[in-house]
């Protein structure tokens, strides 16, 4: 039994503040993504049956790597926000929660950071 009101059961379950910035942030990033990743099959669909020289060029002209760093930074950081939140749903011990989080974070990172070094490695000639 519980001397404890409905109120002070509650708090410390979530922070309304916080919510409302990551629901934006995903929903942002989801709009940003349609206009990108339609910019980026249409390219690819135009570059079959190509060798691998076109390919580098296009990738190499500054608004195609410009466009392609910022689909990979948003496709990332969209992938983690959506993570973020079925690991916050559906994982209910705290510590394996708090670790799939960070966990999801840190990959986002390095593979974002990796693809983005890719990009700008083929646009320099690298």
């Amino acid at each position: 039994m519980s001397y404890r009101s409905p109120l002070g059961r509650a708090r410390g379950l979530g922070s309304a503040r916080e919510g409302a910035g990551h629901w934006w942030a995903q929903r942002l990033t989801a709009v940003a993504l349609v206009p990108l990743c339609l910019w980026f099959v249409i390219g690819l669909v135009g570059m079959i049956g190509q060798e691998h020289e076109p390919v580098v060029e296009w990738i190499s002209e500054p608004i195609t790597s410009s466009l392609l760093v910022v689909l990979i930074v948003a496709a990332f950081h969209h992938a983690q926000l959506g993570l973020q939140v079925v690991i916050e749903d559906y994982v209910h011990h705290e510590g394996l929660k708090i670790a799939g989080i960070v966990l999801v974070k840190f990959a986002a990172i390095l593979l974002g950071l990796w693809a983005v070094f890719s990009v700008l490695s083929i646009s320099f000639g690298g």
